[in-house]
């Protein structure tokens, strides 16, 4: 690990990770002319998904979440009317310790994207995590998310993963 991620070594942990094909196609948006500003649009999976599928992952920089199927769409849901969305990821082994991070990389993306009045819940895939519970606790407590986010060396780690992937970022 170099630069941001010095102080946290995440080596080892999963040091030969499948690499999955994506399955999604990015969503294509629609020209300027078909867009009625009056009204607002509906937040769709697709949207979301495109949002964060190209979060690096912290112990494989040159990996995207998606790649790694730690994001997968069918774990994306969107709820407009409330609004929510709801993120379900899928850390790679069941004892990664980059597991808090990589759900925080996921909520501040979508803090960042979302309107303020958007509740955003992002937790583990039941089952998938030794420390699960812990885990999920800790990404959905206001408080704990924003001390952390004061953390500069977590904010730099953060900031590195939402960098996105050479010439696959997307604004947003």
């Amino acid at each position: 690990a170099q630069g941001a991620t010095a102080g946290m070594d995440f080596s080892g942990q999963n040091s030969n990770p499948v690499v999955f094909e994506s399955t999604v196609t990015r969503r294509a948006e629609k020209p300027l002319k078909q867009e009625n500003e009056d009204e607002a649009d509906p937040v769709d999976l697709e949207e979301i998904f495109d949002l964060i599928r190209d979060i690096k992952d912290p112990e494989h920089e040159d990996l995207s979440l998606e790649a790694l199927n730690v994001l997968a769409l069918k774990n994306v849901t969107v709820d407009n009317a409330i609004p929510r969305v709801h993120i379900f990821f899928t850390p790679t082994v069941p004892h990664c310790s980059a597991s808090t991070l990589i759900g925080l990389c996921i909520r501040v993306k979508l803090l960042r994207s979302l309107p303020s009045d958007w509740k955003i819940d992002v937790q583990i895939t039941p089952g998938a995590h030794l420390q699960e519970h812990a885990v999920n606790k800790q990404l959905n407590d206001k408080e704990r998310v924003a001390a952390a986010l004061e953390n500069s060396n977590l904010t730099d780690v953060v900031h590195k993963c939402l960098g996105g992937l050479g010439g696959k970022q997307h604004a947003g």
